[in-house]
């Protein structure tokens, strides 16, 4: 019979079998490889999470030590190689593994090496470069994308609805799989060796990071960069986000938003130029009302009725400076006579007879120095009228006419000066020194020229 004493507590047999865990030398270092499950991340402390494969799962924990060690931040499903040891957690009772270092498999070794490439291309700065504008009104676009796919038919259905005037290209690829990546570096090249597209869109539809692996191909994303056409990349969807997507001009969440990008409402800008038309109208009829009322109030400015009305403000001003000078002129005269007057009284209280004298006599110095001057003066004066006055009869008409000379008249006092003038039978009047001469033409004769 089993007695009371024989029963185990629980902590008891939670303690045995925590010692069968950590005394067994193969759970000491157990390799194991699985899906992470029932990942969050907890910055700066230690990480809790499941390890599960097909059929099974396993509780695991990564203290903080060994996580910071971690090049990479673990997923929710990424796969991963893991190293640690096997040992029970007593308050719960769950064996568990304490996982030592942790490596990204399968899907997570994709993703590790997109990390690698991204961080790669944005040291390099692809990421930052500046990008291309996209034609507002593209006349050719280009579409890189596999022919069979809703890619296509999506972006064809979007543009003719939006705007139908644009030619759309397919240029067919391989969008997934072994040689993706070279077909669509080759066909990036075709299309920038036309030189005639507006546009380039490349993509395809979503699907699993090995689906979308060929756009997060270097070559592919150096090809994006290369391309002197702007590209829309429009990979996978909205929450996917390839390397393409990056190093693109303009990224696109669905091929709809793509050609929604790519072109334009047609009706919109027909709206928007018929807008624009009645708003230049509008504005031109503005400037030629306004033209008018200007030119009205320029014809019927004063200036141009009465152009005198411009001075009557200088003549005013030049009558008002007029008397200012006068006045001003006034008024010095005055306070010099006050200061003659002054110096007077002053000269007649001293009685400097000496000096009056000594004055007397250099005032009758002076007038006799000026009457010399002036005497000089008057004689070189009449000499100059002299010989002004000779000089003015040298060329008198009337001294000419004493020479012998004469100039004849018509009837009408005309002067005639060339033989032109003369007609025959015609009265004339010579004009000599003393006096007048009647005669009458005979006849004319014309000099040699």
């Amino acid at each position: 019979m089993v007695k009371p004493t024989d029963y185990l507590t629980v902590t008891a047999l939670t303690q045995y079998l925590k010692a069968k865990f950590e005394r067994d030398p193969y759970l000491d270092r157990v390799y194991l490889t699985g899906e992470i499950s029932n990942f969050r991340l907890r910055p700066n402390a230690h990480q809790y999470f499941s390890l599960k494969d097909n059929k099974a799962k396993i509780s695991a924990i990564m203290f903080k030590s060994a996580f910071e060690k971690v090049k990479f931040t673990p997923e929710e499903g990424m796969k991963v190689l893991i190293v640690g040891r096997i040992s029970l957690y007593e308050a719960s009772g769950n064996y568990q593994i304490y996982v030592e270092r942790m490596e990204p498999d399968g899907l997570g070794a994709l993703y590790q090496a997109y990390e690698q490439l991204k961080a790669k291309l944005a040291t390099e700065g692809l990421f930052d470069a500046p990008k291309q504008p996209l034609v507002r009104f593209p006349k050719r676009i280009a579409v890189i994308t596999s022919p069979s796919g809703a890619v296509i038919r999506d972006i064809i259905t979007t543009t003719q609805r939006r705007y139908p005037i644009a030619q759309l290209v397919l240029f067919p690829a391989v969008v997934q799989g072994d040689g993706a990546a070279d077909v669509l570096v080759e066909r990036l090249k075709q299309v920038n060796e036309h030189g005639d597209f507006d546009t380039i869109i490349i993509g395809r539809g979503g699907g699993s990071i090995e689906d979308l692996w060929p756009f997060n191909e270097e070559r592919v994303a150096r090809a994006i960069v290369a391309s002197q056409i702007p590209v829309i990349s429009s990979v996978g969807h909205e929450t996917d986000t390839t390397i393409a997507d990056l190093v693109a001009d303009v990224r696109a969440a669905t091929p709809t938003a793509a050609a929604e990008l790519a072109t334009p409402v047609l009706t919109d800008e027909i709206l928007k130029l018929q807008q624009q038309r009645l708003r230049l109208y509008q504005a031109f009829s503005k400037t030629v009302v306004l033209n008018k009322k200007q030119l009205d109030h320029l014809q019927n400015s004063y200036v141009l009725k009465q152009p005198k009305r411009l001075y009557d403000g200088y003549l005013q001003n030049v009558d008002q400076l007029q008397r200012r000078l006068l006045t001003a002129q006034q008024q010095l005269l005055k306070d010099r006579r006050q200061q003659v007057q002054l110096l007077q009284q002053r000269l007649t209280a001293q009685s400097p007879l000496m000096a009056v004298r000594q004055a007397q006599k250099d005032v009758t110095e002076q007038q006799r120095r000026l009457n010399q001057a002036m005497n000089r003066l008057m004689a070189d004066r009449r000499q100059k009228a002299a010989q002004a006055i000779a000089a003015l009869d040298l060329v008198s008409p009337l001294k000419i006419l004493g020479r012998g000379f004469a100039y004849v008249t018509d009837d009408q006092q005309q002067v005639l000066k060339k033989v032109a003038d003369f007609k025959a039978q015609q009265p004339i009047e010579l004009h000599v020194q003393d006096g007048l001469v009647t005669a009458e033409v005979v006849a004319t004769h014309k000099g040699e020229e």
